[in-house]
């Protein structure tokens, strides 16, 4: 199916703007864009774990979602999406049921890598058909910029403060893409905004119109915890997919996809600088961070295009 970037990007809006984020939020984009890949003839139930986005987005009795919409617990928006998509499957086959509905649950890194990984895990082994949208801004961004498992290491957290016996978090990243993998979804993609976002809204669409449980892991940046200007959003995101810190790729069916190959790859203090929470590694005597940094994405890198072949 031949995919016209024009046509979508002209579709009605079904995440509504006057929602509270921050300027230079990127889940808001996020939200945008994952909306606007469902068609316009289907319906949609959005299942959003407590987050940054779901106190911004829905404060009772005024909603940003134009679709059915439900808050859930930190821990549980896989395992009501899980619970809806069985009740519509129920429904659809007594005839009490004529719409097509999409299941899409959505959480930050918190409610995803971390306290809501369980409820993940198991809806994704019982092969319930719904997309899970991560958005990744590599933090506790709503309560306080607490370090998560998505945290970089090195960076700086209100739980990881560099001083003079640290040099901010110790451990590396959870790969939680490669984790949706082994779960045998059918189709698993990594993405952020980017150029003309064209990656990101194939990516959605096809997500969400495979059949099964596929998972889209967005970066998206936090201007208040990476601590940069909000009009840098696109900049930084480029930086993150240029540098290979966060390459754009896609699996489907077990097979490893690059979407994106860098001219010119760039060192990693190129991403790292614009940000607050990377300063102290630029200060006399922590250039081994920015060292180590490089080497963990390099050996990242090189995984990955294997993978890819």
């Amino acid at each position: 199916m031949a995919y016209n970037l024009k046509e979508e990007m002209s579709k009605e809006e079904r995440f509504a703007p006057g929602q509270r984020l921050c300027a230079g939020c990127g889940a808001g984009i996020t939200c945008r864009a994952m909306m606007r890949a469902v068609d316009p003839e289907d319906k949609a139930v959005i299942c959003n774990a407590t987050s940054c986005l779901e106190v911004s987005s829905f404060q009772y009795p005024f909603t940003a979602w134009e679709d059915s919409y439900i808050h859930t617990a930190f821990e549980n928006a896989s395992s009501t999406a899980s619970g809806v998509e069985t009740a519509y499957r129920a429904l659809k086959k007594k005839g009490k049921v004529k719409d097509n509905y999409k299941f899409l649950a959505i959480g930050g890194d918190g409610g995803t890598y971390d306290i809501g990984f369980q409820s993940l895990s198991g809806a994704m082994e019982r092969g319930h058909d719904f997309t899970y949208f991560c958005y990744d801004n590599e933090a506790y961004m709503n309560t306080g910029t607490q370090r998560s498992s998505a945290t970089p290491r090195f960076a700086s957290a209100t739980t990881t403060p560099p001083g003079a016996e640290s040099v901010g978090k110790k451990e590396n990243v959870k790969d939680l893409t490669t984790i949706m993998v082994a779960h045998g979804s059918p189709y698993v993609a990594q993405t952020t905004f980017i150029g003309n976002f064209r990656d990101f809204h194939q990516k959605a669409h096809k997500a969400i119109y495979t059949e099964g449980p596929t998972f889209v892991n967005v970066l998206s940046p936090c201007p208040r915890g990476w601590r940069y200007s909000a009009e840098m959003l696109p900049e930084i995101c480029r930086l993150a997919v240029e540098t290979c810190i966060w390459p754009l790729y896609e699996v489907e069916n077990g097979e490893y996809h690059l979407s994106y190959m860098p001219k010119k790859k760039l060192p990693v203090e190129e991403f790292m600088r614009p940000q607050g929470r990377f300063r102290h590694c630029f200060k006399p005597g922590n250039e081994w961070t920015i060292e180590e940094a490089q080497k963990y994405v390099d050996e990242k890198w090189e995984a990955l295009l294997e993978k890819c072949k």
